[in-house]
């Protein structure tokens, strides 16, 4: 495993919030006037342990602003809740939307917090009633709690993602609805992370397949799908800037090359829209 690790601090992500949103974002800030586009997204978006994110590296392609509205661990929600980020992408001449998982939506089993959609709040009695045998006072996150639900009981652990795919199809329509003009669905395959000891909830982003995509292509402008290749792949954690105690959750994010794929097969799409 290779990792860089310069010092405390290696990155300034320069955080920065837009108009009267509570989010901070990965700055530096850009002005949303003029001719400008956006990109929403979750921790791959916001470009985690990489000096150069996608979005960063459109902006160099394409001449203009490319606004950066990646959170970390972010699913729909985080957006469908900010009235601020939504007219922000109004003002856009496109907006780039990657897919994030289904498991940070708060559903009829279970809330998420507001902002950090990772956070587990509380079960709902549908959720204590199906799983009666589980104690939810020991879960903080929502990956721990799916992966031990899965584990103890898988028969009901199936209820519980069928409605999740549910929630996801419903708030992806929705965010889409409410976004004028060009959007484009960003689809980043799991080819960076494929880890050995990958946890059993499957692929990123999690709990999403064609089937589900397939529901809301109808809704966006575009469809982009980015398999990484053998290269970026291979390259692993090259180039990426973190401390030794990030090492593994590095290995789970796309690391430069990757997101250089990322822009490039974004690039041609947007270019037109110049």
């Amino acid at each position: 495993m290779t990792y860089e690790y310069p010092g405390d601090g290696a990155l300034d992500y320069l955080p920065c919030r837009y108009g009267q949103s509570k989010l901070l974002f990965r700055g530096p800030r850009r002005q949303l006037d003029g001719q400008y586009f956006a990109v929403l997204g979750g921790t791959e978006t916001y470009g985690k342990f990489v000096e150069i994110p996608y979005p960063s590296l459109l902006e160099g392609t394409l001449g203009i602003p490319v606004v950066n509205f990646g959170y970390l661990n972010a699913g729909a929600d985080v957006f469908l809740n900010d009235p601020s980020i939504i007219r922000s992408c109004n003002g856009a001449r496109a907006t780039v939307i990657q897919l994030t998982g289904a498991h940070n939506l708060s559903n009829r089993f279970y809330a998420v917090h507001p902002r950090r959609n990772d956070r587990f709040l509380r079960a709902s009695t549908l959720m204590k009633t199906v799983f009666r045998e589980v104690d939810f006072t020991e879960f903080h996150f929502t990956r721990h709690m799916l992966s031990a639900l899965k584990e103890r009981a898988p028969e009901k652990f199936a209820i519980l993602v069928e409605e999740l795919r549910s929630a996801w199809v419903a708030r992806m329509r929705s965010l889409l609805q409410r976004i004028e003009g060009e959007t484009v669905l960003l689809w980043i395959s799991d080819g960076h992370a494929a880890l050995p000891d990958r946890d059993a909830l499957g692929p990123e982003p999690l709990l999403v397949d064609e089937e589900m995509v397939d529901e809301i292509r109808p809704y966006a402008s575009r469809l982009v799908k980015v398999a990484p290749s053998r290269d970026a792949r291979d390259a692993g954690t090259q180039g990426m800037h973190f401390a030794p105690l990030d090492a593994l959750a590095a290995t789970r994010l796309p690391g430069p090359r990757v997101h250089q794929e990322v822009a490039d097969a974004l690039a041609p799409f947007l270019k037109s829209l110049v």
